[in-house]
């Protein structure tokens, strides 16, 4: 197989899927031989400025074959689209759509348990150099990550665990709420407009802290919270995503509002939108906390997969295609 294709699995099938990556060569480009050999230009085209523009033109200019090649490419299920098929006929209205989330995705009756934050593929790991799932300083630098002058949450989450949730252009973009409980903290930190193309994350290492990220804590040890601790969620804006839109609804998609400290969030709800392109989500846990779901434990570390990231980071890692609202861990046993 060709050294460049990605594969995960597909979490229903257990099958081996191998990933269309959109502008894949293109970007191969950008982070080889221009990241390399010209490097002002590298920064120039991984700004704000830059991504913006990409953005538009990828996703915005009225180019009908270019709409009609991007929903041939998303292969979008229109029955569980809020509006009409005709509405969506531009390629941000199709990344911007909205979901009868409360039918297609249903979500598990269990107040312990945490839920996929967005339909992406996921990967986890622990800070703790002890665990068998220690990948520290692989994906991002924990101390860039939720920024370096946020020493409370530097300590809370120091030995912890991590989920990533790496969202691909044909997904559904609303993030949902992973955890019930109230917000202690809320704030944003500047950063690159960095791909989160599995071969640019490869070749720049680390890229998920280098990013604008968008850091929302979460406690969970309140009443009708999850009972898991703090949870950090972690929004992280990438290659012509220009912002995350904070839209916080506990019912449906109805009278969204910013989300601040000291409101309660509900668990499985809309919180906020990515603008278009690809991105992140990397939630972090408490020490001891957390119990990953089986099956994506299992799936992370089969090796017969062939994914960008087992050749970068020298074993195994497998992501798993996980729906928005499915189980993905749940609150520790004592």
């Amino acid at each position: 197989m060709n050294s460049y294709h990605h594969q995960y699995i597909d979490r229903i099938t257990g099958r081996a899927c191998t990933e269309p990556l959109l502008w894949d060569k293109s970007i191969q480009l950008l982070y080889t031989e221009v990241r390399e050999h010209a490097p002002i230009l590298f920064r120039a085209l991984v700004s704000s400025h830059a991504s913006r523009v990409l953005g538009f033109v990828n996703f915005d200019l009225p180019i009908p074959y270019r709409t009609r090649q991007f929903i041939h490419s998303c292969g979008v299920d229109f029955t569980e689209c809020l509006d009409a098929p005709a509405d969506l006929d531009t390629a941000r209205k199709l990344f911007e759509r909205k979901i009868r989330y409360w039918e297609c995705r249903p979500m598990v009756d269990d107040v312990s348990a945490v839920v996929s934050p967005a339909d992406a593929r996921v990967l986890m790991g622990s800070f703790d150099s002890i665990s068998s799932l220690f990948i520290k300083q692989k994906f991002f630098d924990y101390d860039e990550l939720l920024g370096q002058d946020k020493q409370e949450w530097l300590s809370t989450f120091r030995n912890g665990a991590f989920m990533m949730f790496r969202l691909t252009p044909d997904k559904y973009h609303y993030n949902h709420t992973p955890v019930a409980g109230e917000v202690k903290d809320f704030y944003e930190i500047s950063g690159g407009y960095h791909s989160c193309n599995p071969g640019a994350v490869v070749s720049l290492v680390t890229a998920y802290s280098k990013n604008k990220r968008v850091v929302t804590i979460i406690d969970t040890d309140v009443p009708r919270g999850s009972g898991i601790g703090l949870v950090a969620m972690i929004e992280v804006v990438a290659l012509m995503v220009g912002e995350v839109e904070q839209a916080y609804s506990d019912n449906r998609y109805d009278n969204p509002r910013p989300v601040i400290p000291g409101m309660f969030l509900e668990k499985g709800v809309p919180k906020s939108l990515f603008r278009p392109g690809s991105s992140t989500v990397v939630l972090l846990f408490q020490e001891s906390r957390l119990e990953f779901a089986d099956d994506l434990v299992r799936n992370m570390h089969r090796t017969d997969v062939q994914s960008r990231y087992s050749a970068g980071f020298g074993k195994p890692l497998v992501e798993t295609d996980v729906k928005v609202r499915s189980l993905v861990g749940t609150a520790a046993r004592a």
